[in-house]
């Protein structure tokens, strides 16, 4: 009787739905499932940051509707935060905005900018929301596939000039989901000096910043000289402060950038909880310790994993950044086939590499948001399987 919109219609499956639907499947066996699918941190949000959120919510003046922008002082705790870590000034009232997660900001921003018929780059593999929010506003994806031999950077010399004539925005994310590559400012200042020259926006999804290992420490595009002409980069507290389910973020970047994302929030959302807000303020706030320790734990487990990965033969380095692994799947296997064997087979869920895009065929990602003796086991499961 009712029918679907084309934009629904064209959409893919969304991958880790068809994960859950599989490792419900098996659960139901009554097999002991080791889920290491979805990058959701089983860490739980520091006590601080809980306390002020349960402070705030008892306030009469924070049960009303908020600001689609975002409290003004969730922004400048935002901008300070930006400061401290990155060394780079951004006015709150006009270059920040608060985000109900940054997959919100990131959905909605092609709304503001992109018209039916335009181009907006894309990377693959990639986090699916930059196709999605591609398809929503009328646009059209061309894809960037990252490769091993280009240490999984995009290769903006390779889109063609009819491509970049009709294109509107280059989505980059960095540290990478799912391949945990890293970038250098070098490489930012190639990729500003690229928006610049042919009039492209520049969208930069930067959840994983905070989580970072050994002795790098991710930039942020903004301390590229020029950046703020081109550029908008989306910072989520979600992975930083392991706060997934309380749905906060921000964006910051050019002034024009930001209001355009702000316009398009006034018309779609009220903005987010104000108590969500100040739990926000007291994260960005507060005393970073939390973060780094959190860190040490991600780092612990990443040893673990990697090790045992190597042991059993694995194509797999250690990433410098995010709380992904991306690994090489044996000889003989597709993705999809080696991920289905691991869930049937060894109770173990990992992310088949060409879930985020045809380039990932090959790989598997493995989020590590279990505890190191879940890895552990998860390694010994492997160990028994024949390949």
């Amino acid at each position: 009787m009712f029918s679907f919109s084309e934009r629904l219609a064209k959409l893919p499956p969304y991958l880790f739905v068809e994960l859950d639907r599989m490792k419900a499947e098996v659960k139901a066996k009554g097999v002991d499932v080791i889920d290491l699918g979805v990058g959701d941190p089983d860490l739980p949000t520091p006590s601080h940051i809980v306390q002020a959120a349960i402070e705030a919510v008892k306030k009469p003046e924070n049960h009303h509707y908020p600001s689609s922008a975002g409290m003004l002082a969730f922004r400048e705790a935002a901008a300070n935060w930006f400061k401290n870590r990155f060394g780079v000034e951004v006015d709150p009232q006009k270059e920040v905005v608060t985000l109900i997660g940054s997959k919100e900001g990131i959905a909605h921003f092609p709304l503001a900018f992109v018209n039916p018929g335009d181009v907006v780059l894309v990377p693959t593999p990639a986090y699916p929301v930059y196709h999605i929010g591609t398809l929503f506003a009328g646009g059209e994806t061309y894809y960037l596939p990252l490769l091993p031999e280009n240490n999984f950077l995009p290769d903006l010399e390779s889109i063609p000039e009819d491509v970049l004539k009709r294109a509107k925005i280059l989505w980059l994310n960095y540290p990478n989901n799912p391949t945990a590559a890293v970038a250098d400012k070098a490489f930012f200042e190639k990729v500003i000096e690229f928006g610049q020259k042919n009039n492209i926006i520049i969208a930069h999804d930067a959840a994983y910043t905070e989580l970072f290992y050994d002795d790098y420490t991710p930039p942020s595009i903004l301390e590229v000289k020029g950046a703020k002409e081109v550029a908008i980069e989306f910072h989520s507290l979600s992975k930083t402060y392991c706060m997934t389910g309380w749905r906060i973020a921000f964006a910051v970047g050019n002034e024009k950038l930001i209001a355009g994302l702000t316009k398009v929030k006034n018309n779609v959302d009220s903005g987010a909880f104000q108590a969500v807000q100040e739990a926000g303020i007291a994260a960005l706030s507060g005393d970073q310790n939390c973060v780094a320790e959190f860190r040490k734990v991600f780092k612990g487990r990443r040893d673990v994993l990697v090790a045992g990965l190597k042991e059993l033969g694995f194509e797999v380095e250690p990433p410098k950044a995010t709380f992904y692994v991306w690994a090489k799947v044996p000889q003989g296997y597709t993705s999809q086939d080696f991920a289905a064997k691991l869930l049937k087979e060894a109770g173990i869920v990992v992310t088949p590499g060409n879930g985020f895009g045809e380039p990932g065929e090959g790989f598997f990602r493995v989020a590590l948001t279990v505890d190191e003796k879940r890895l552990e086991e998860a390694i010994k499961r492997i160990s028994a399987l024949k390949f």
